[in-house]
């Protein structure tokens, strides 16, 4: 019976002195403590948080040398080196943890809006290779999406509005006229020969505030430099014949 109280006597004497107590006080370098901050052994899950005092307090079995690591946030994380038997009533201070931002550069955008943006540029050989189009250059646009037609009207109809809200310029001139006079139920067609331009420009949206009468779209026509005086334009229609 006695052999059995020394054996228990001495693993209760071991198990006593395999356990060691970290301990120590936690606060800010103003003296203010440091409340709910996190005290634990790097790689164990032995720790404790810290109380309305900063104190924390723990039992460990690990032994030998560990860090012992304490974090708060807003804190610098700080970590401490030693034998586990001298993490005993430590006075700690954490640093208050201050962030540099760089440097911030703040550029205005900026949103380009101009005559070549979202247009549809026709050469002279694509409006007369048109089948739908008859060699006029409205008819030609009337294939563009966007587009539609009203009708037996003729002109340039863009998104449902009238054909006045779509404005036509030569060379930077608004035309007032594009449109020859025809009778009723008869389709009218574009007044200029495509030969006579260089490069016909649709736009239905994004053009300059140079063109602020055109509610819908813009239809921009410009001349060729030198134009072939010597060359004869025929056109047939159903009402008549054009000789130019």
């Amino acid at each position: 019976m006695k052999s059995i109280s020394i054996i228990i006597a001495l693993l209760f004497g071991y198990i006593c002195t395999a356990q060691n107590e970290i301990s120590g006080t936690l606060t800010d370098f103003k003296g203010e403590p440091i409340i709910g901050a996190n005290v634990y052994l790097e790689g164990t899950y032995d720790g404790a948080t810290t109380d309305e005092q900063g104190a924390f307090s723990f039992i460990t079995e690990e032994t030998g040398t560990h860090i012992l690591v304490l974090s708060f946030l807003s804190y610098e994380t700080k970590r401490i080196t030693t034998d586990v038997t001298k993490m005993k009533n430590l006075q700690i201070k954490l640093r208050e943890d201050v962030n540099t931002l760089e440097t911030v550069v703040l550029s205005a955008g900026t949103f380009e809006a101009n005559d070549n943006s979202k247009v549809s540029v026709l050469k002279p050989l694509d409006v007369v290779t048109t089948a739908s189009a008859l060699g006029d250059f409205v008819g030609a646009l009337q294939t563009l999406p966007g587009t539609t037609t009203v009708a037996e009207d003729g002109r340039l109809f863009v998104r449902g509005g009238s054909a006045d809200e779509t404005q036509i310029f030569i060379d930077g001139i608004r035309v007032f006229t594009p449109y020859p006079p025809t009778t009723n139920n008869i389709p009218t067609r574009g007044r200029y020969s495509p030969f006579l331009f260089d490069g016909i420009t649709f736009s239905t949206g994004g053009y300059s505030a140079e063109y602020g009468q055109a509610l819908s779209s813009v239809l921009l026509l410009n001349t060729i430099n030198e134009p072939d005086q010597e060359k004869t334009d025929i056109g047939l229609m159903t009402v008549g014949a054009s000789l130019g």
